[in-house]
């Protein structure tokens, strides 16, 4: 494999905004980034000219060949507008291929159209270090989060569905014969989730007119309980509105309400599981096993149960392909699934690593990047991602900003939106250095798992010379392998080169990975280890509600489930006000929910939105599009 090289020659002193340098430059035919990346035409389904998806045999393929480097992007605890996480990914990709010719793979999240127009904007990165086109990239792309609204609401619909129709039809066997309808011969036969369905109840029979009378009942009445329904419907749009709803209020659903609500989209445990699962098949089982409540008694209630765990898995089937995209300077990069880092694991997706790391060779680089903190992604990435891909990093990059060390060393409040106070834009020195403490924590945090740590200082024009001198110096004192200043937002890749050097020196060295923690530990030893190890909290304390999930999830043998902590990403702690590398707090547990298709149990530590708002001046008063051209503008 040849690697690309398209370094940028039209960088201007004043950094344009992002859609104006994403589409001043042409992106390359994007069967020509997959033949430079050593994908064959036959793995290839384009989509358009600029984006296309790859096939899982790729792996196959390639068994033989060595794995790359392996490096995970991170950061510090962040202020409410982000430090360049992104931006740095795809600044250091690009200064890896087109400026020190390694081969590489940047591998990302694809963002929700929530956010895009909402506050936050698009996430292709910024300046001239983008995904490229950055307006496919933030909008439609190639369908996989519609495939992912689909399926969720299908199980949705199955769920209510069903309470109707046993509410409406109280005889055991006039369901049963609803379900499996005999013939003209009087004949049945049981489709195969069906079959699934008895295995699960322990009932050897294949044929529906064998069953006695109390394994017809067993069989046809889920019984579910709806007030321990857990299961919402979602939508790709920040709707505040469908937060809490009622449903099943026309005439001819009989006077069987409910109250539910909506999430977006990105936070179904269907998302989840498009970035976990390894091949179709694996994802076929993690569909079917996707608990939506219990019936009356307390037993789990699956997709399986309901009958859809196939259809869902019909409807997700291309979303588990790769996308496949470029950088600005046309180094390869795969967008794929996009799980809420909050109260999912917050990491791209495991075929899409795998992938990569085969494409590269022996000798190339994949960076993936885990969401917010090095106590959030990558802590997931590690107890979660590399548990079921087998996959283990060889560094971390640790993405920082000076402005984000002043917050934690006290300065004022950072709030999207508002101007930031003079402390930001001016040297300061203590206020930097107080912080550091963060960036501390964050570096130990990723060497408790075994990874030498590379601190990327993610470059802003009011930074001076003494505060980068003065973090680099934290960051090697508290073992980081080198802290480097780096200008890929202002510069592309050019501006990373010191960086990607760093890293590449990081990846010669042996690692011994190691996870926070063993799976036969119990719920509540797995949660205490995170709290103590990631956050430097002194215990935890449980809800009455949460104790009854511990038990509960014990007794039905999730508990042998790994661990994915929803909370702040503002905070280490679970109190967004706590800045710096606080010590000493108790972190509450309110609930405990289970992802058991994903595979992972999440406690909630607070308040978590799965629906968020928009302000009164969303980002889509910007957006347009010329009529004239159809280029769209304003978007960010």
């Amino acid at each position: 494999m040849t690697p690309m090289s398209r370094k940028l020659t039209n960088i201007q002193a004043q950094v344009p905004t992002d859609i104006e340098i994403a589409q001043s430059v042409a992106p390359l035919p994007i069967d020509q980034i997959a033949a430079q990346a050593g994908i064959l035409p036959e793995e290839l389904e384009l989509y358009g000219k600029t984006k296309a998806k790859v096939h899982l045999s790729i792996r196959e393929r390639l068994k033989d060949t060595p794995n790359g480097h392996y490096i995970v992007v991170t950061a510090i605890t962040p202020t409410p507008l982000g430090e360049g996480k992104t931006t740095t990914t795809v600044g250091l990709s690009q200064a890896l291929g087109a400026h020190l010719g390694k081969k590489v793979f940047t591998c990302i999240r694809q963002p929700s159209q929530g956010p895009t127009f909402g506050i936050k904007g698009g996430a292709a990165g910024g300046g001239y270090s983008q995904i490229i086109p950055m307006e496919e990239f933030n909008l439609h792309l190639t369908g996989d989060i519609h495939a992912i609204t689909a399926a969720n609401n299908l199980l949705a619909a199955a769920i209510d569905t069903r309470i109707f129709h046993e509410q409406t039809t109280p005889k055991d066997d006039a369901l049963f014969d609803r379900l499996c309808p005999p013939k003209k011969d009087g004949s049945r036969r049981f489709s195969s989730v069906m079959l699934r369905r008895l295995r699960n109840l322990g009932i050897a029979k294949t044929d529906p007119n064998e069953l006695t009378p109390e394994e017809r009942s067993r069989f046809a009445r889920l019984d579910i309980d709806p007030d321990s329904i857990t299961w919402r419907r979602v939508v790709d749009t920040n709707d505040r509105m469908l937060r809490q709803i009622t449903i099943g209020q026309g005439a001819e659903e009989k006077g069987i309400t409910r109250s539910t609500g909506f999430d977006m989209a990105v936070a179904s445990e269907i998302m989840a599981i498009l970035a976990l699962a390894t091949d179709l098949g694996d994802m076929r089982e993690r569909l079917g096993r996707m608990v939506i409540g219990t019936n009356r008694q307390g037993t789990p209630i699956s997709a399986d149960d309901l009958g859809v765990g196939g259809a869902l898995t019909v409807l997700m089937k291309d979303a588990l392909l790769p996308n496949l995209m470029q950088t600005i300077e046309g180094t390869p990069a795969f967008v794929h699934a996009g799980p809420f880092a909050n109260i999912a694991h917050g990491n791209s997706s495991i075929v899409a690593d795998q992938i990569a790391l085969k494409l590269v060779g022996r000798d190339g680089y994949v960076l993936t990047e885990a969401g917010f903190g090095a106590d959030m992604g990558m802590e997931k990435f590690c107890n979660i991602k590399c548990r079921y891909s087998g996959l283990t990093p060889d560094c971390a990059v640790l993405v920082t900003t000076i402005r984000a060390l002043k917050m934690h060393g006290g300065g004022p409040k950072v709030v999207a939106g508002q101007p930031l106070a003079h402390e930001y834009t001016q040297e300061n020195l203590e206020l930097a250095a107080d912080g550091c403490s963060n960036l501390v924590r964050m570096i130990q945090n990723a060497k408790r798992f075994g990874m030498h740590v590379v601190v990327a200082i993610n470059r802003f024009s009011t930074d001076t010379q003494a505060e980068v001198d003065l973090v680099r110096n934290v960051a090697v004192a508290a073992g980081a392998e080198d802290a480097v200043m780096s200008n890929h937002w202002a510069q592309g890749g050019a501006g990373a080169i010191e960086l990607a050097k760093a890293v590449v020196a990081a990846c010669e060295k042996p690692t011994r990975f190691q996870f926070l923690y063993p799976l036969d530990l119990g719920i509540k030893d797995k949660i205490e280890a995170i709290v103590k190890g990631m956050y430097g909290g002194s215990g935890v304390e449980y809800s009455p509600e949460a104790e009854k999930k511990v038990e509960l999830y014990t007794r039905n043998g999730f508990d042998r489930l790994p661990i994915c902590m929803a909370k702040t990403h503002l905070s280490l702690s679970h109190d967004p006000s706590l800045k710096g590398a606080p010590v000493g707090f108790v972190v509450p547990v309110r609930d405990i929910r289970a992802s058991v298709g994903a595979g992972f149990l999440y406690p909630l530590l607070g308040t978590m939105s799965t629906m968020p708002g928009l302000p009164t001046r969303p980002g889509y008063y910007d957006i347009d599009i010329d009529t004239a051209s159809g280029r769209i503008v304003g978007l960010s």
